[in-house]
């Protein structure tokens, strides 16, 4: 049983992003996901980004402009890069 509850609690952790920025990668989706790292770092938050480059996979999200940023699997932006400050009141709206 232990040994299944270790397991389970990897998988569950294993490629899970709350995170996402969804772009081709192009600058402004680097320079999104940038401000979205200094914005995780002041808010004290260990998460991982996932770059979602897929087209398919931006598409099932609604999202026909980007950069976007997902977090907890909601769009929260679209088509535009602010700045840390920004992001950091999205997150924090999102987590409250």
């Amino acid at each position: 049983m232990l040994l299944f509850g270790r397991g389970k609690k990897k998988e569950e952790g294993k490629g899970e992003s709350r995170i996402k920025v969804l772009g081709s990668g192009c600058a402004k989706c680097n320079e999104l996901e940038a401000h979205t790292r200094e914005a995780l770092r002041e808010l004290g938050m260990d998460m991982e980004i996932d770059h979602v480059t897929d087209f398919e996979q931006i598409a099932a999200y609604g999202v026909m402009s980007t950069p976007a940023l997902v977090a907890d699997g909601k769009v929260i932006l679209y088509g535009r890069v602010p700045g840390k400050d920004e992001i950091v009141k999205l997150l924090e709206k999102v987590r409250g």
